[in-house]
């Protein structure tokens, strides 16, 4: 059945597009929310899990927060006066997302616990076949994804993990079910999601041993509570919370030249995380344990408060020689040292190089997306790939941040994909397709300008690909970006009248 036989005969007269949209995300719901504006009402949202919130429903560990203030973490549109803390609780920002589903009417339009295993695009009706991970089909002319590039946990594979007679789990599926206090509890992982739990845990657990693949620069959170006469004062001045919002993003917006190669300002940036490793690891032999060897910012810069403290603990171990093997009672370290545990927590980021992984995109003649990207994921903006019309990325490559709210970035995505939309309705087409010269020419500048970051100063990160090449980050300030994606070239697409 398609997306919305009932409108048949008026979309025939008006030729209003269907929309099919994965995720539902803050991207998913910020694309919906977007349509409903423009008056375009047919469109469907496909979610693999129970509800709304995308990553925000699936990390739910504790401790869990953005590192992006909360007054711009959130929708220019849908401003929050209530927001309780600088850095929003993973709960708050649960909760914000299903106030918005529910404010702006999604909730028909969601098709929870029902996955897209595979999209075919057919040139001949200009549509998108899609089929779920139950059987059913679907069809639109319009695909977005806005599964982004933090969903699949990725877990390191170790020897002997099936023999391990304990509990494990990925802190981005954490298991609330297993009861930490007293255990002795492995972490193998220490980056963005791990110094948030590790505080959490470390005084509950009987043991906790964390194993480092590598140091992270850490930089005060310096984290507080809105008083209460600040969250009436944003919510009965909403221009507060708007001058606010642009204060934070401006805020944010100049520490982009922390990652520029060689530049003072990421020279203030190391030391401050210097300083901030030395005021609270009075140890020098543990301190130098937690010392980067690579130039602040090519990995993920951090920020917390309560994470070195937890080293001072007696009952707390940091183990830096990497793990060999998973055995039946605990793991063992490649110097031959094994240790027992009850519980094995991976703090082990995610697939992020893969992108739509594992959904079958096949475009034009049947290609199939995964072999578009046998190189590395690439897109025009961001945004769209030749030989798949009509298809939208949200989130996609090249667009990630080290230093802003990526929610200004879907949102100048979404204005683009809605401005594409209104094109093929002016025009009568059936598919927009963007060329394959106009995406080789913005990769190479998008890749140029690249080099010139801390990104590729030599270190591993998820930012890039085995080969080095940096495929998830955008490669200068938002308003650049916003500036690229206000108006779209549709010289640079092919397009396809419709029949």
């Amino acid at each position: 059945m398609s997306l919305a036989a009932n409108h048949a005969s008026t979309r025939s007269s008006t030729h209003a597009p269907r929309v099919a949209i994965i995720g539902a995300g803050v991207a998913g719901l910020c694309t919906a929310i977007q349509l409903k504006k423009a008056g375009v009402g047919d469109f469907t949202i496909f979610e693999k899990s129970e509800g709304v919130g995308g990553t925000w429903r699936d990390n739910s560990y504790p401790g869990c927060a953005c590192d992006v203030p909360s007054h711009l973490y959130s929708y220019s549109f849908g401003l929050n006066p209530e927001w309780t803390h600088k850095y929003s609780p993973q709960s708050e920002i649960l909760n914000y997302l299903e106030h918005c589903s529910d404010k702006f009417g999604l909730r028909p339009h969601i098709k929870a616990k029902t996955a897209i295993a595979s999209a075919r695009f057919d040139s001949t009706s200009g549509t998108w076949k899609l089929k779920t991970d139950k059987g059913d089909d679907h069809e639109a002319e319009i695909l977005v994804s806005g599964v982004g590039q933090l969903n699949r946990p990725q877990i390191p594979p170790l020897p002997g993990f099936s023999d391990f007679a304990g509990r494990t789990f990925h802190s981005a599926r954490w298991d609330h079910s297993v009861d930490l206090t007293g255990k002795r509890v492995a972490v193998v992982g220490n980056g963005a999601s791990a110094i948030q739990f590790i505080p959490q845990i470390a005084a509950k657990v009987g043991q906790l041993t964390i194993f480092q693949r590598s140091a992270n620069w850490i930089v005060p959170r310096n984290d507080y509570a809105y008083p209460k006469w600040a969250r009436e004062m944003f919510h009965e001045m909403p221009f507060v919370s708007r001058i606010y919002r642009t204060y934070l993003y401006w805020l944010l917006e100049k520490n982009f030249m922390a990652f520029m190669k060689d530049h003072w300002f990421g020279k203030l940036f190391e030391k401050a995380a210097r300083q901030h490793l030395e005021a609270q690891v009075p140890d020098a032999a543990l301190r130098a344990k937690l010392t980067p060897d690579y130039t602040i910012g090519c990995k993920r810069i951090l920020i917390a408060d309560d994470f070195y403290p937890v080293f001072s603990r007696p009952n707390v171990e940091l183990v830096t020689e990497p793990p060999a093997r998973v055995t039946a009672h605990g793991v063992e370290t490649k110097d031959g040292k094994a240790r027992d545990f009850d519980v094995i927590i991976f703090a082990t980021g995610f697939e992020t190089t893969t992108f739509l992984a594992p959904i079958d995109i096949r475009g034009l003649n049947g290609r199939a997306l995964a072999d578009a990207w046998a190189h590395g994921p690439e897109a025009y903006m961001g945004v769209t790939v030749p030989c798949f019309p009509n298809f939208f990325l949200l989130y996609g490559p090249n667009t990630n941040l080290g230093h802003n709210s990526i929610i200004f970035m879907i949102e100048a995505q979404v204005r683009y994909v809605l401005q594409c939309i209104k094109e093929m309705r002016g025009r009568d087409l059936a598919y927009l397709d963007v060329r394959p010269q106009a995406l080789a020419a913005f990769s190479a500048r998008v890749q140029a300008e690249l080099k010139k970051t801390v990104w590729q100063a030599g270190c591993t990160s998820w930012y890039k690909t085995a080969d080095g090449r940096v495929t998830n980050n955008w490669s200068g300030p938002t308003i650049k970006y916003w500036q690229m994606l206000r108006r779209p070239d549709f010289g640079a697409y092919d397009v396809q009248a419709r029949v």
